[in-house]
């Protein structure tokens, strides 16, 4: 499967839109929604194999909408391992002709390019990761830039919102299927586990979530 990008979104910046920017909704992070496979769990030494981001805008009510997605095959770095038993969970078939992965820097930079973008659109600082075990996505992620010595990594290096936690204060539910059947959205099992259908499942559980809550005041400026 090669990358994906949805239109690009409309500004959240309009002088027509009486709800708060995106700069002042989060401290000045940019929720960006991320899912990772991976040929086993340790960050450190397995491989980064897919990754998937989906920056979050506002819409004309002040609500949390998915924006634009980018995502990308990675080739396993060198040094790194692949359990086969994570293949056959993620189906992943890493020989695959049309697989078209890019190397793990090239990979990197191609997703952290697409959340510089959105950052500044939204005149914030810079990106906080929205996962549904949100620190297992970002240790790879950490990983990966560690290895490849990237020095514009545009997410805060531990802070994260996970939707694990969200999820089960919300709906009692910590399993992504399972949650986001409760908050009312399809599952379709046969494309789970594919990075770019799992973040864009998290996308709207999380602003499922989030526009459910009462609707906050503005804070106050340089708060």
């Amino acid at each position: 499967m090669s990358e994906a990008a949805a239109p690009a979104p409309a500004s959240d910046t309009d002088a027509a839109t009486p709800h708060i920017p995106m700069s002042r909704r989060f401290r000045g992070f940019l929720p960006v929604v991320v899912d990772v496979e991976t040929g086993g769990f340790e960050s450190r030494r397995h491989a980064l194999l897919e990754i998937a981001a989906i920056p979050l805008n506002i819409d004309a009510d002040g609500n949390l909408v998915p924006g634009a997605s980018a995502h990308t095959h990675v080739e396993p770095a060198d040094g790194t391992h692949i359990d086969p038993q994570s293949l056959e969970v993620t189906g992943i078939d890493i020989h695959h002709p049309f697989r078209f992965a890019k190397p793990e820097r090239e990979a990197l930079e191609h997703i952290f390019n697409h959340v510089r973008n959105a950052v500044r659109h939204h005149d914030c600082q810079r990106a906080i990761l929205v996962g549904h075990n949100a620190h297992f996505d970002l240790g790879f992620i950490n990983a990966a830039v560690a290895r490849t010595q990237h020095k514009r990594n545009p997410f805060h290096p531990f802070s994260v919102f996970d939707t694990v936690t969200l999820a089960g204060v919300a709906y009692g539910q910590t399993v992504l299927a399972r949650a986001v059947q409760a908050a009312g959205l399809q599952w379709d099992q046969t494309q789970a586990h594919s990075a770019l259908y799992d973040t864009t499942l998290t996308a709207h559980l999380f602003c499922r979530i989030a526009n459910a809550w009462p609707k906050m005041a503005a804070p106050p400026a340089g708060d």
